[in-house]
Parts: C-alpha cells; sequence; structure tokens
C-alpha cells in the first residue's frame, strides 16, 4: 500500500483537486466539532447511574473515520477545550458539573479518551476499514472499546468507585445500544464512499479542479 493510499480518507477523496483544501479540511474540522456538541444534547437520563446516554460516541467515531487520524484528533481536542473553556457543548445535565470540572467528573474518562477513539477510527479508515461493513463495523468496535475503557477506567481508579459498580454502571447499561449504534454507523461509511466513487461524482471533481 502507498503512502498516498494510506491516508486516503472519505475527506480526502472528496476534496482531491481543489485549490482551497486547507480552508476545507479547517471547516470540516469545525463541522466536527458542531456535530459532536449537537449530538451532546440529544441525552437520555438513566437511573441510578449520572453517566446519561448520549449519541456522541457515534459522531465521534464517524468524523473520526470522515477525516483521518490527525483531523479527527484535532476536532475531539477542540470540543474537550471548548467544553472546558464553558461553551455549551458538553451533554446537559443536572448531575454533571459544568466547565473543566466536567473533564474531571464521572464522565471525564469518557470524553477524554473522544480524541484517542477519533484518532483509532481515523487510523483504520485511512487503511481502507472504511470501505466494506465488516471492517467498518470492526473499526467502530475499536472506537467503542477505547471511549469505554476510558470512562470505566476513570470511575475506578480516579473517583474511586468500585470495579463491579463501575462495569455496571459505565459500561453493561449502554454497551447493547452503543453496539447496535456501531453497526448502524458502519453501514453509513461504505455508502459514502461508493458514492464519492461513483463515476458522476469523479467527473464532477474534475470539472472543479480545472475551473480552478
Amino acid at each position: 500500500m502507498s503512502a498516498h493510499a494510506s491516508a486516503d480518507t472519505l475527506l480526502a477523496r472528496s476534496i482531491d483537486g481543489l485549490a482551497a483544501r486547507t480552508l476545507v479540511r479547517a471547516a470540516a474540522v469545525l463541522l466536527a466539532v458542531g456535530l459532536t456538541a449537537a449530538a451532546a444534547q440529544f441525552t437520555l437520563v438513566l437511573p441510578g447511574t449520572a453517566v446519561p446516554f448520549t449519541l456522541t460516541p457515534l459522531v465521534v467515531m464517524l468524523t473520526g473515520a470522515a477525516l483521518g487520524s490527525r483531523l479527527g484528533f484535532v476536532a475531539q481536542a477542540m470540543y474537550l477545550a471548548a467544553g472546558a473553556a464553558g461553551a455549551p457543548v458538553f451533554a446537559p445535565s443536572p448531575l454533571l458539573p459544568p466547565g473543566p470540572l466536567r473533564l474531571i467528573g464521572p464522565t471525564g474518562g469518557y470524553l477524554m479518551a473522544y480524541p484517542i477513539a477519533a484518532f483509532v477510527t481515523g487510523w483504520l479508515a485511512e487503511r481502507g476499514w472504511d470501505r466494506r461493513y465488516v471492517t467498518s463495523f470492526a473499526s467502530m468496535l475499536a472506537g467503542l472499546a477505547i471511549i469505554f475503557s476510558g470512562g470505566v477506567s476513570w470511575m475506578v481508579i480516579g473517583l474511586q468507585v468500585a470495579p463491579a459498580v463501575a462495569f455496571v454502571d459505565g459500561f453493561a447499561r449502554f454497551i447493547l445500544a452503543d453496539v447496535l449504534k456501531a453497526g448502524l454507523a458502519a453501514m453509513i461509511l461504505p455508502q459514502a464512499w461508493k458514492l464519492i466513487d461513483d463515476p458522476r461524482a469523479h467527473r464532477a471533481r474534475e470539472g472543479r479542479s480545472y475551473r480552478t
């Protein structure tokens, strides 16, 4: 596999031939931050735990795969920085602390794992894992494993929660729904590649390149 192919992502293929690639990459990172913040607003508070059910991990993994490892990491780091600065981007909750305190609260481990999960999902996508459903699903599961590992580990080590309680409240309550979400997300990526690799899409990109 060539160096060029190993860095091929949905974003890279979509903007191939454009003159303003740097601006488009920056806009794509900001869009990923906005999508992550929007997903965090769709929350479901579960009884007995301060960890809410959100759509954020789904967006973290999808944007990581679409942007690639480095830009995916940057997007999630910017999301955390915005939340720590006080921007209302984290999941709304009467039980969780606001601003920078959220990063050391019950959900801090999950949040801090977002950039790593995005990086790994993007790294796998750069190597073609997002082209087929099976490998796309596997990359989503890898991202989920990182997020859950960060969340449960922080509950045990940082908050001194008993391991059995952390496992139930931070993993078991959510894993089935999150695996289903990962399965749905894994369907999106191969379909996006089919659209981009359509001959009509190639001709449109060539036309934009010629005009610029």
